[in-house]
């Protein structure tokens, strides 16, 4: 019984045949994979395809060679302000909107104030009655002086009593005092109407100084409030700035706040123009430091009033080591340093990238701006190959490596 059941055992020699046959294939598959890419590689060495990297040649300002330190920031306003009243009121009037160029003095907006006119007319009328009352007073008290000095000459006479002259005395203090009286209320009046004037006048926003609107922040119908406590109530009506006093504020890590100086020359640019640069000097370093970002505020002015920036826009700015020469504001066409091929002393050349070929140009190299050279005869934007391998020659079949 043992014998038969051990004569059961026997292996599939057809599984394992099969088995065989799938590693082989895999086998094989791999192998050719590996002949198409040693061919492939023959192909291109035998073809003298060059794999190389790209660069292009690129506008430089000379300010780069003389720049030492960088730092980025905003245009603002030196002198802005948010236009509130100082009364509680409802707006019933506005004059401006963005943009809109406003001059000192100028009423932008009014508040409903029909009771403070009333008021004002009031305390007017007050002022009319008390002025017409002291004319009465100061009547009174020059007929008081012409009897008295009249009744004190009969008295030396001997041709009145003593009496007489008492009432003629006291009739002038009387009146005297009746004018001090009416004076004082003239002055009161006064008072009260130039109160009542400016009361009047908090109605009627105005600019403080000349400039242009920023930012609207209420509409005809709001309430203000200069604290702005009451509900839904609004506290600016507009916000304006000169932007006569556009200035760029940057912030410089505390470790490069000493390579800036009171007065020193800087290079701005901006986004907005990234095809213009602006002179400029320091004007402020803030005596604070900022502990949240280890940075020291740097307010940098404008040499030359600019055109078309507006505040808030975002600026990036150079410190300069030395101001520069009229010729040094043009920007120079340049390529990197590791495109340069020295053919001898005063001759060099670069390889322009043409398709898929590589075109050898002469190139006359001149100073150094940075990790740049500046070169003649190239445009903007001209493809270059950097580091340029050995062997590479003109019209040699090239391939660019992605970066």
């Amino acid at each position: 019984m043992a014998q038969e059941d051990i004569s059961k055992l026997r292996l599939d020699k057809t599984e394992r045949k099969r088995y065989g046959k799938r590693s082989k294939k895999w086998i094989y598959r791999g192998a050719a994979v590996l002949i198409i890419l040693a061919v492939l590689y023959f192909v291109m060495k035998a073809a003298g395809v060059q794999e190389v990297r790209a660069g292009a040649a690129a506008l430089t300002y000379p300010s780069q060679a003389v720049t030492a330190l960088n730092a980025s920031g905003y245009i603002v306003a030196e002198r802005k302000a948010a236009l509130a009243s100082k009364s509680t009121g409802r707006l019933v009037w506005l004059g401006v909107e963005e943009g809109s160029r406003v001059e000192k003095g100028q009423v932008v907006a009014r508040l409903e104030n029909e009771d403070l006119t009333a008021a004002l007319a009031q305390t007017k009328a007050g002022l009319n009655a008390a002025k017409e009352n002291l004319q009465a007073s100061l009547a009174e008290l020059d007929d008081a002086k012409a009897d008295f000095n009249r009744k004190k000459t009969l008295l030396e006479k001997g041709f009145i009593t003593k009496s007489a002259f008492d009432q003629a005395e006291a009739r002038l203090k009387k009146a005297a005092a009746g004018a001090e009286a009416a004076k004082a209320q003239v002055n009161a009046g006064r008072a009260a109407t130039r109160g009542a004037e400016a009361s009047l006048g908090y109605t009627y926003i105005r600019a403080p100084f000349s400039g242009v609107v920023l930012t609207k922040n209420a509409d005809i119908g709001d309430i203000l409030s200069p604290l702005g406590a009451a509900a839904n109530a609004k506290a600016a009506v507009v916000t304006i700035a000169d932007l006569d006093t556009l200035q760029v504020e940057v912030d410089v890590a505390e470790s490069n706040i000493s390579k800036v100086k009171m007065g020193m020359p800087a290079e701005i640019q901006l986004d907005a123009f990234p095809d213009k640069r602006f002179p400029g000097k320091v004007h402020m370093i803030v005596p604070t430091a900022d502990r949240t970002k280890a940075s020291v505020l740097v307010k940098v002015r404008f040499s030359k009033k600019p055109t078309g920036i507006l505040p808030d826009m975002s600026a990036k700015v150079a410190f300069l080591t030395r101001e520069l020469g009229a010729e040094e504001e043009t920007p120079l066409t340049t390529v990197p340093t590791t495109a340069i091929v020295p053919d001898g002393e005063s001759q060099s050349h670069i390889f322009l990238i043409q398709g898929n070929r590589a075109e050898k140009t002469a190139v006359k190299a001149g100073k150094r701006l940075g990790d740049a050279v500046v070169v003649e005869g190239l445009k903007e934007g001209q493809a270059i190959v950097l580091d340029p391998p050995e062997g590479l020659k003109d019209g040699s079949r090239i391939k660019v490596l992605e970066e």
